[in-house]
């Protein structure tokens, strides 16, 4: 199956449809991304449609709504997680401002913008 993002204002994902591979295959058998958008702006009426690979084996990650498409790069990527965190331009991945530390177990704290180290064993409060 071919997975395909709607992109929406500001090149931001507002919905991902599954489209089968045969609707993508050109007449040679290869798979033509066009014919997916083709097809989608059939269905319905949106222009703007791009592929994305749900093992992530292009286009940087699988898109997902709120993700946002950089047609420069020609790249999706994920929304940023805190406000302190920053965009690595050459993964198109968000880093923490802080490396988190490799031994146990942490949850990002955006207030003290460090990692904290907790129990994942430990009932939720």
């Amino acid at each position: 199956m071919a997975h395909f993002a709607r992109i929406g204002q500001n090149n931001v994902v507002t919905e991902v449809l599954v489209v089968n591979n045969g609707v993508i295959q050109n007449a040679s058998g290869d798979e033509d991304e066009t014919l997916g958008v083709a097809f989608l702006f059939d269905l319905t009426g949106h222009p703007n449609w791009v592929q994305t690979s749900y093992n992530g084996n292009f286009r940087g990650c699988y898109a997902g709504i709120g993700f946002s498409y950089d047609p420069v790069r020609d790249v999706f990527i994920p929304p940023q997680p805190y406000p302190s965190w920053v965009l690595d331009t050459a993964t198109c991945q968000w880093i923490a401002p802080v490396a988190m530390p490799t031994q146990g177990a942490w949850r990002w704290d955006e207030p003290s913008v460090s990692w904290v180290s907790f129990d994942p064993d430990a009932p939720p409060q």
